[in-house]
């Protein structure tokens, strides 16, 4: 019987959590002088060998706003990063 005070505090994040640290540190890679102001998982494309985790953040640079998609493509079974593609979009 376990202990009632012993409750867990540590949450369990999402599956995306990991490619979504990676779409933001790539971001701030390409755009140094911009800060992310928001972050949106856009879902996930599973291929047979490949998938792709999609992803919209939107930046602040200067007084210029706008929002940056970024497709992180990695391999199934090593999860090594094959593509990372970026599209800006003013919406």
């Amino acid at each position: 019987m376990s202990d009632p005070s012993e409750t867990r505090t540590q949450q369990t994040s999402p599956a995306y959590a990991k490619w979504g640290r990676i779409a933001m540190e790539k971001v701030k890679e390409k755009y140094r002088h911009a800060e992310i102001i928001d972050y949106l998982h856009i879902g996930k494309v599973t291929g047979d060998k490949t998938s792709t985790e999609k992803f919209k953040l939107w930046l602040r640079e200067g007084n210029r706003e706008f929002g940056v998609f970024v497709d992180i493509t990695f391999d199934n079974e090593t999860e090594e990063i094959i593509n990372v593609e970026f599209q800006e979009t003013d919406r």
